[in-house]
């Protein structure tokens, strides 16, 4: 007999205000903690249902405001002011100070390259001649694989099908667009419905997962560099030698002998990112915007490139190959996150490669402005200043 204290649920209505009062006194009970601020929120819980269970209230985080950054990208193009949710001092303002360099130098220019999101599925043969064979079906049955598979959806289109043979095993990567969706439940359930036709349709025998590994979902990976789940986008400025020395009080030319530098160092500690600090930027970008936040394991990877003019000026760039961001479906339409989405024009459908490019400016001006602190001797005493809690 199970005689386990469970968690107060109602069957009728779990996602009301009476429902989490409830839970929160339970907690209370039970750790003797006052939940007072927990419990304060503005919006109808009615909202959570889909992106949370057992609601108790919510955690408010600091959020913060860098700009203007100025983006001539493919989708995002003006001044744009970014929202940042994070408790790390001197961030904001580290942004917010390479947001104003790269703007003085004329802005960020910014391209989304490419973008898919996968589910790889593992097929099991007796041997590996039978699952060579399979691999040759699925290429002459592809049209019909496509239609199970998109028959699902409305707006996941399955583009291309990668193989991998090894041993008895033929392990794929199903690669998908998912419009303004991120879209990782998406194509989880149209590669589910095609794999099930190909298990009515295929003559011979076999077994298969619905993940073998290679999707490499929330997890880094070396494949994700080279082709992306996510979006591939770059960005990209050229800084000008006299408005980095009077901002940032620092020299082209170290921030180039240090970036290479830190190359080294980046590939000695075998790093997923071999710029500063990435993460940092899609983090904040993430919680304020209603983004899934582990996916900032896979989109935080990428290439941080420089090259020196010979008029000293320092050509900068950030490539992001997997940024996994939606504007549609998700936290997106949560009533806090939403408003930071449209703080930026990034609420809806259609925004996602706009949002996509804002994300990769910030980034690279959160890198400029770092490299340039500690080329300058500032790192500590910017954190020293803006970063310590006091009383």
């Amino acid at each position: 007999m199970d005689d386990r204290v469970r968690i107060p649920r109602d069957i009728d209505d779990d996602y009301s205000r009476e429902a989490a009062s409830r839970r929160r006194e339970f907690i209370e009970r039970r750790t003797k903690v006052d939940l007072h601020h927990i419990g304060r929120y503005s919006f109808d819980p009615a909202v959570v249902k889909g992106n949370i269970e057992n609601f108790i209230g919510v955690v408010q985080l600091p959020l913060g405001i860098a700009g203007p950054l100025t983006i001539h990208g493919q989708y995002a193009r003006g001044d744009f002011w970014v929202p940042l949710a994070t408790s790390e001092g001197t961030l904001v303002a580290s942004y917010n100070r390479g947001m104003r360099v790269v703007s003085e130098c004329g802005g960020v220019k910014t391209t989304v390259v490419d973008q898919f999101m996968q589910r790889a599925p593992v097929f099991m043969f007796e041997d590996a001649r039978a699952a060579h064979e399979f691999s040759r079906w699925i290429d002459e049955n592809l049209d019909q694989i496509k239609a199970a598979a998109e028959s699902t959806t409305r707006i996941g289109k399955l583009r291309h099908i990668q193989k991998f043979a090894v041993a008895n095993m033929l392990f794929s990567r199903w690669n998908y667009t998912t419009g303004d969706a991120a879209g990782q439940n998406m194509v989880g359930k149209a590669t589910l419905a095609a794999c099930e036709w190909i298990e009515s349709n295929y003559p011979e025998p076999f077994e298969y997962n619905l993940s073998g590994g290679i999707d490499t979902d929330k997890k880094h990976s070396q494949m994700n560099k080279l082709h992306p789940r996510g979006k591939r986008v770059i960005a990209e400025t050229t800084l000008r030698h006299d408005v980095v020395k009077s901002i940032m009080r620092a020299d082209t030319r170290d921030i180039f002998r240090m970036r290479n530098i830190n190359n080294i160092g980046a590939m000695i500690a075998d790093s997923a990112y071999n710029g500063p600090q990435s993460a940092n930027c899609i983090a904040s970008i993430f919680i304020a915007t209603g983004q899934d936040e582990a996916d900032v394991v896979e989109s935080h990877a990428g290439f941080f490139f420089c090259e020196l003019r010979s008029n000293n000026d320092l050509y900068v760039s950030v490539t992001l190959p997997s940024l996994i961001v939606a504007t549609y479906g998700g936290g997106t339409g949560l009533p806090t996150q939403r408003e930071c989405l449209e703080m930026m024009g990034c609420y809806g459908k259609g925004k996602s490669n706009k949002l996509a490019e804002i994300v990769a400016a910030a980034v690279l001006a959160g890198d400029i402005s770092l490299v340039s602190a500690i080329v300058a001797g500032e790192w500590v005493s910017s954190h020293e200043k803006y970063g310590r809690n006091r009383p």
